[in-house]
């Protein structure tokens, strides 16, 4: 079993930053690609960003890539999403996820299914 702790969401003005962190304790963490996922209300889960287990391996959704930077500490257990110019319609409930896919293709990385381990979520809202 994982168990991930999302944090650092909350509100900020658009074109802002945020970063948020997704702690991860249970099994060896370093094993396992890490996802990052959004859904805003009445929509539906949107993949944003993954890393695969060493680094080498990252994908973002077209619309967010240059925004938002993917990371991961393996010593820390904890995966980062840096979210830069931040805009209204990035406002949503940010999840981590974790598969034991090592290095996923892109469309293994995209998919939810792929997932084995969810986080609660943290929220982001942006204002304009």
């Amino acid at each position: 079993q994982v168990q991930l702790v999302e944090s650092g969401g909350g509100l900020v003005q658009a074109g802002g930053s945020l970063r948020l962190s997704c702690a991860a304790s249970g099994r060896t963490f370093s094993s396992y690609t890490m996802g990052w996922f959004r859904q805003a209300p009445g929509k539906e889960r949107e993949f944003v960003a993954a890393i695969s287990w060493s680094g080498e391996n990252i994908y973002y959704t077209n619309s967010m890539k240059g925004r938002f930077t993917i990371s991961r500490d393996n010593a820390k257990n904890t995966v980062y999403l840096q979210m830069n110019s931040l805009e209204p319609e990035d406002t949503a409930v940010y999840s981590c996820a974790a598969t034991t896919y090592r290095a996923p293709t892109a469309t293994m990385a995209q998919a939810p299914s792929s997932y084995d381990y969810w986080g609660q979520g943290t929220q982001v809202t942006v204002s304009s």
